[in-house]
Order: structure tokens, then sequence, then C-alpha cells
């Protein structure tokens, strides 16, 4: 859920379009985005009523994905106290209000974003929070080498994919200069997986480590082209968001994909569950990233007591122990990795 000051400053920023206008520009939007996405180029978001359905249609899914990926990388590393906090092609700024939630030691932010329209809206709802209102926005197109303020923790979410190619990794290494912490997010899919797995390589080059969700630095163990990690978390859906997303569900799951890398190590599960667990009478099947060992699939019995019990309260995208549950429980949401033959990126939306 988003903090109730977003939602209401949200809903107030919506109040001068009716469901209608909201529902079509997402259309258009969504339209737009395939054609651009297609053909490499162009802007999918025009006017004022682009900007409010965009931030009706995408904020509430990427405040989730940001929170879940930090509240991991936050149980990683308890000793991490950020200060200051730069936010990376941030939108209207659902990557801030995660960040503020979860480490409230926050006290100086900076958005870069290019669009005006955008930061317009990201300003007005960041003034309705205490924390947020003093929050430096700039305009400015990311690049490698563009002048940055230094921050403790440096976030990219659905933004780095959205960049040529060419550029990614010396934007990666520009992140991660003089931060403590990285967080990249891209969409859960297998191209939004791949562009994490390069900014997974980048940061461990740079001299920092995997706090989540890997439980080593080494190489993905995941075979390219057969699976792919990504992650999921389940938001409810308000009546307008139903409407405008012509969906009937009173939830929806947003699948993210993610990489935090930090300049001091912290703790590490053993392991991370990379599916939902499979629940059967008396036995837990369970598979998992186990580091150097790679991807392997356990069975815990009941005979196993505490261990049974443990797995019987995991969930996918849990940290794993031989001794049960340890690091990374979160908010009953998990991750993992999908593949051709399991898990659809359609799952449950509708």
């Amino acid at each position: 859920m988003l903090p109730e000051e977003l939602r209401t400053a949200l809903d107030k920023a919506l109040s001068g379009y009716s469901p209608q206008e909201l529902s079509d520009s997402v259309a258009r939007l969504t339209e737009r985005y395939r054609t651009n996405a297609a053909t490499g180029g162009g802007t999918h978001i025009r006017g004022r009523a682009d900007v409010a359905a965009y931030a009706a249609y995408r904020m509430p899914a990427t405040y989730a994905a940001a929170a879940t990926a930090m509240r991991q990388a936050a149980a990683m590393t308890p000793g991490f106290r950020p200060g200051s906090h730069l936010d990376v092609g941030g939108g209207t700024g659902a990557a801030i209000w995660a960040a503020g939630e979860i480490w409230p030691s926050i006290e100086r932010v900076t958005v870069i974003e290019h669009d005006p329209q955008i930061i317009d809206l990201g300003k007005r709802l960041a003034r309705t929070s205490g924390a947020l209102r003093g929050a430096t926005w700039r305009q400015a197109s990311v690049r490698p080498g563009l002048d940055r303020p230094v921050a403790d923790l440096v976030t990219m979410s659905y933004a780095l994919g959205e960049l040529p190619q060419g550029q990614r990794r010396e934007i990666v290494r520009w992140l991660a200069t003089e931060a403590a912490m990285v967080i990249v997010i891209e969409p859960g899919t297998p191209a939004g997986y791949a562009t994490v797995a390069e900014a997974r390589e980048v940061l461990v080059a740079q001299g920092l480590s995997v706090a989540a969700p890997c439980p080593h630095d080494g190489p993905c163990p995941i075979e390219r082209g057969r699976d792919w990690c990504h992650f999921s978390v389940r938001l409810p859906r308000t009546s307008l968001h139903r409407r405008i997303k012509a969906g009937t569900l009173s939830f929806e799951d947003e699948k993210f994909s993610y990489v935090a890398a930090a300049a001091l190590p912290g703790e590490r599960a053993g392991a991370r569950i990379l599916r939902h667990p499979v629940k059967r009478k008396g036995v837990v099947s369970l598979r998992l990233c186990a580091g150097e060992e790679g991807i392997r699939d356990v069975i815990v019995s009941k005979r196993q007591g505490d261990l049974y019990r443990a797995a019987r309260d995991a969930d996918w995208g849990d940290g794993w122990g031989d001794d049960g549950l340890r690091l990374g429980h979160g908010n009953g949401e998990g991750g993992g990795s999908g593949s051709a033959s399991g898990s659809s990126l359609e799952d449950v939306d509708d």
C-alpha cells in the first residue's frame, strides 16, 4: 500500500480528471510505449493528463516493487543508515517515498528526471511529506558522467533499460561512484532481468558486494535464454485503479527484477528461495539459489521438526539456511525465477 500521505496527495492530483479521461490516456500511453519500444525512440508522455494517468497507472506498482527490493536489501544490511538518497530517472518519485519508509535516517534527497511535467507532479506529491518536501528535483537527461551529488543510497528503477544499450555499463559505474549502496530495478521480464544481470556484473566489478537478492557475488547460475530471475509483489487495486486499467480483480501482481549492492558486505542468507514453495501433506519442496552450489531443489519433511515448520512459513524470495528461514522475510510477498514452463508474466493480471 502507498503511504497514506501519498495516497491522499495522488487522489487530489487525479481529482481534476474523470476516470474516463484517465482510462483513455492510459490506453494512448500503452500504445505509444509499445510503438516507441518497437521503433527505439519517441516520447510517450505528452501533457498533464498523460502525467496524471501515468502516476495513477504505475506509481502504486513502482512503489510496491521498490519497497519490496529495499526491504530485502535492508534485511541483509542491518547496519546501513543512509543519510542521503539519489534517485536517477525518478519519475514522480515512487522510489524516494519507498526509501523514506524503509530508511527514516535519510535527510537529503535528490531526484534526477528529464520530463518537467513529471517533475512538477512529483514535487506536488512530495510537498505533502515532511521528510520529502525539501527534496531537490533536477531536470536532466541521464548520461554517463552527468554531474550529480554524492549519496549514500543511489537508486534507479524502471529507467536503465530505456537508455541506449551502449551507455548502460558506464551509467551503472557512474551510479556506483562513492555510493554506499546501489539498487537497480527493472521489469520482471527476460529483458529486464538481462539488464539487471548486466548491472550486477558491473557493480561487483566496481568492488561492491551483492546484498540482495543473490546469496553470493559469483556468476548467476540461471541459464540465460531458458530462465530468468524475477520477483513479485501483490498490491491492492482501488476502484479507480481497476477502472483505468480495465481490470476486474481487486489486486495485481507487479513483477520485477532487481539487484542491491553495497560497499560494505552485510549479512547473507545461505540461499534464496526462487519459487513459491510447493506444500504437500507432510513435505515442502523448495527451489533454492545456493551460491557456489548453484540452483538446487530441497525437500523438507515433517520429520525435520523446526526446519519443516520454517519451510511451511517460507515465502518465494525469502532467505534460507540449513537452520531454516533466517533473513529477508518480508511482507508475505517474495520473488523468484520464472521459466517458459513455469510462472507466466501474466499470472494474475487481467
